[in-house]
């Protein structure tokens, strides 16, 4: 055989081996997606910590703007949001949307009632979850990405900018967001969300900053002016978390 034949075998397997380092979730638009912005959101996987690392991390914890606590159990689906302002917790099964319900007070027994309060935990969680944790979720379930070009942040921070539409998913399939990735590091520097992907002019404009490791991957506690605190990588938890109020 050949040397060219040899590197015509071997360049595909490179090839594959590449694109299966961050694999998408399955109904991410890749065909209606940039091959540019693609390689971008793998490279934010990669600065994040990697897909492995990604992968392998168990529960995160975090406190959303002094408002409520999350602990979420990345493997089984679970998530234990604690409000303490209403004196409400909510320990959810985020695939079935049932669990254990206390709501101001008072424990829910009713199934409907159980059901209603699973799903209020459950839009909590999905927007809680994207604040902190978006540059994850990139290629994500019905996500187009689009590469929009360079352009500096609102701080000067040279960045390529991807687009993120949405099709099917979440609670407001409708929106969009121009992300800013750092052209150095490429880590999230900053995001513009827009209530509706027709709307022209963002609704929100916030940095990403405060980058630290928390286990083997980094999470950012976002700006000055809204933080994310309390956040945790952890391995195990006790098992009362999510069992008990």
């Amino acid at each position: 055989m050949t040397l060219g034949c040899l590197l015509l075998l071997i360049l595909p397997l490179s090839i594959q081996a590449q694109k299966s380092s961050n694999p998408a979730a399955q109904g991410f638009n890749a065909a209606g997606s940039d091959a540019k912005a693609i390689a971008i959101a793998d490279q934010v996987m990669e600065a994040m910590g990697g897909r492995k690392a990604w992968d392998g991390t168990r529960y995160i914890n975090w406190n959303f703007f002094g408002r409520r606590n999350l602990l979420w159990d990345k493997k089984k689906g679970q998530v234990r949001i604690d409000i303490p302002a209403d004196n409400s917790t909510y320990i959810v099964d985020l695939n079935k949307e049932t669990g254990l319900i206390k709501h101001k007070g008072v424990a829910m027994t009713q199934a409907d009632s159980i059901k209603k309060y699973a799903g209020v935990a459950k839009s909590i969680w999905i927007n809680d979850s994207y604040w902190l944790l978006m540059p994850y979720k990139l290629k994500d379930s019905g996500v187009t990405l689009k590469y929009k070009g360079e352009m500096p942040t609102e701080a000067g921070v040279a960045s390529d900018v991807l687009e993120l539409t949405f099709e099917g998913v979440g609670r407001t399939p409708e929106n969009r967001y121009l992300v800013y990735v750092d052209k150095t590091t490429h880590l999230v520097a900053h995001w513009q969300h827009f209530r509706k992907a027709s709307d022209e002019k963002p609704g929100m404009s916030t940095p990403w900053e405060n980058y630290e490791k928390h286990g083997k991957i980094l999470i950012s506690g976002r700006g000055t002016n809204r933080k994310l605190t309390d956040i945790q990588v952890m391995s195990s938890v006790p098992k009362t978390k999510f069992v008990m109020f």
